[in-house]
């Protein structure tokens, strides 16, 4: 018999409260986190992390309140990537009055993007960025959806170059874009490329997720669940007996796990504005990953639905 979702909530909750109470070893451990290199430096990441393009909301506690909840025990369960970005409406501003609220910025990994044409509005752009999330310098640059790119790589490599962005990459969430992205990375010296890939979504791995492997580029991962068909499809039905043996207890869990365990990804982030979220999905970067039959079962069980 498999594990609900309702189950799975049902135990986190009571791990969770473990915590609270001084419980020595759990879930909540941050030490038990996978993570993975950055290829051009090595450095390593947490596999999960934090999407924040539901953060653009008002500055009223009410709220707020759910997101630094969710930030913080993000950050509790050993979570440090956050990636953001100037079109996520007021998510920046949000964003970066949380984090100076909780006092974490040190323990974090700053993403953000830059969507604009022309290296002054690119600059422009990004000090307004770094003014919103109250910050000297950012962990991640991207362009974002390829907007601009040939005048915004010059700009972020000086930049660089003067210790205010640790690392540069380049944004898609669509497959319309992956002929140009191939030929960008293909030219482009880039420490990251962020792409959609999920089980339901898999036209990266034919070229793009090969091609990242092959030019040492980090893998951030959007829309891990692809458009949500699966929690469709699958309603209250348990999770695969199966999915256990790769420490699996939740359908998010699944997906996040199938998407991580590609040998070229290196860090997903799936939007969270609740802490029973973040609890859920941090689990994933939690046990062992799937290993290549394992990806074809979950493969073979999805196509079938």
């Amino acid at each position: 018999m498999g594990i609900t979702r309702r189950e799975f909530n049902k135990t986190a909750l009571l791990a969770g409260g473990a915590v609270a109470l001084g419980g020595s070893r759990s879930f909540a451990d941050s030490e038990n986190v996978i993570h993975k290199a950055i290829p051009s430096s090595g450095e390593e990441i947490p596999i999960v992390g934090l999407g924040t393009n539901r953060y653009g909301v008002g500055s009223s506690d009410a709220a707020r309140a759910p997101l630094r909840a969710a930030l913080n025990r993000f950050r509790e369960l050993g979570g440090t990537v956050v990636d953001t970005a100037p079109s996520y409406r007021t998510s920046e501003s949000v964003l970066g009055d949380l984090i100076a609220d909780l006092g974490i910025r040190d323990e974090l990994f700053v993403a953000t993007k830059s969507d604009q044409s022309g290296g002054d509005a690119v600059a422009g752009q990004m000090q307004e960025s770094l003014d919103k999330l109250k910050t000297n310098s950012f962990d991640l640059m991207q362009v974002h959806n390829l907007r601009g790119w040939q005048e915004a790589f010059p700009v972020m490599r000086e930049w660089k170059a003067e210790g205010r962005i640790r690392y540069i990459g380049i944004t898609t969430s669509n497959a319309r874009q992956y002929a140009d992205l191939e030929k960008i990375m293909q030219q482009e010296d880039l420490d990251f490329v962020q792409l959609n890939y999920s089980l339901e979504q898999r036209e990266a791995a034919k070229r793009l997720l090969p091609l990242a492997a092959d030019r040492g580029m980090a893998v951030m991962i959007n829309r891990a669940f692809g458009g949500g068909r699966i929690f469709d499809a699958v309603a209250d039905r348990p999770v695969p007996d199966w999915a256990r043996e790769f420490d699996c207890s939740s359908w998010a869990q699944l997906l996040l796990k199938y998407a991580l365990s590609h040998p070229a990804a290196t860090v997903v982030i799936p939007g969270m504005t609740k802490t029973k979220h973040v609890e859920d999905n941090m689990m994933a970067a939690r046990g062992r990953l799937p290993n290549e039959e394992e990806r074809r079962q979950m493969e073979a069980f999805y196509d079938a639905l």
